[in-house]
């Protein structure tokens, strides 16, 4: 894994991470600190994006809604693979009964579109981060549950796993302590991967009113509500796009780069 990290995509990850988590313990304008009297104001000293259409400083706003975007979908991410891994590691291992009801359950959630489920759960239980982060998780813990199903049922006959149950080990001791340190690698390739899903998800809910709720930044409330001056104040409507472009395409990086990683073929490992 610290291999993943001192690779070009590893690298741009950890100073996004800088950014959005450092950063904001320096002394930074207030993300919510209303000056009407400098709607549209340029960049200046003090505020180095300019200022939104309530006098915001726009760059504050940027490093909150990538830190907002990152919490909740990493949050979401690992409340997924906590489930789901647990789901579809009993599921394999197991079998019987316990396995065509998990994974039928799966496929069933499986058949809504995930942004059309997500929607739904916002919109019967309520938009902020307390509801996404459930919603999100949802909506990705079928992936969790079918990648580790799928790779327990590859390792669950090798020999080392014979030779635990032999010495007497107990079931919860062979899935915890013997396969499910076998099958990391393609859990951490799916981790990263819901990660970069659950940003995309995010920002279209907030974009939709169903995600972070105003005053608090986000980056697809910050598209959405720059959609009305961008003939004016292009940039309002620009940057927010290029900042979710960026954290899209490097978390993108990331887990291309951990997919290669692990990929036993290449002969490397974490």
């Amino acid at each position: 894994m610290k291999k993943a990290f001192k690779s070009p995509p590893g690298i741009l990850l950890l100073a996004i991470l800088a950014l959005a988590f450092i950063l904001p313990l320096f002394p930074l304008p207030d993300p919510l600190a209303i000056d009407v009297d400098a709607r549209y104001a340029g960049p200046s000293a003090a505020h180095l994006l300019g200022q939104d259409e309530y006098g915001r400083d726009l760059m504050s706003r940027l490093i909150h809604a990538m830190r907002s975007a990152i919490v909740i979908s990493g949050g979401a991410a690992l409340l997924a693979a906590i489930i789901g891994v647990t789901i579809g590691i009993v599921a394999g291992y197991v079998r019987g009964i316990s396995e065509a009801l998990s994974l039928r359950v799966m496929d069933v959630i499986l058949c809504f579109p995930p942004l059309l489920l997500a929607m739904l759960a916002a919109t019967l239980y309520g938009a902020g981060p307390k509801t996404l982060v459930p919603v999100l998780a949802l909506v990705f813990v079928p992936s969790f549950t079918r990648v580790a199903h799928a790779s327990v049922m590859t390792v669950r006959g090798q020999e080392y796993v014979d030779a635990v149950k032999l010495m007497g080990a107990s079931a919860p001791r062979i899935i915890f302590r013997t396969i499910l340190p076998n099958i990391a690698g393609p859990l951490f390739v799916q981790f990263s991967f819901v990660v970069v899903m659950s940003v995309v998800l995010e920002s279209g809910l907030s974009y939709l009113g169903l995600g972070v709720l105003p005053p608090e930044p986000s980056l697809g409330m910050m598209i959405g509500s720059a959609r009305a001056t961008f003939a004016d104040q292009p940039w309002l409507l620009f940057a927010p796009c290029m900042a979710l472009v960026v954290l899209v395409l490097v978390l993108n990086a990331f887990c291309d780069h951990l997919r290669h990683v692990f990929d036993p073929r290449n002969g490397s490992g974490a």
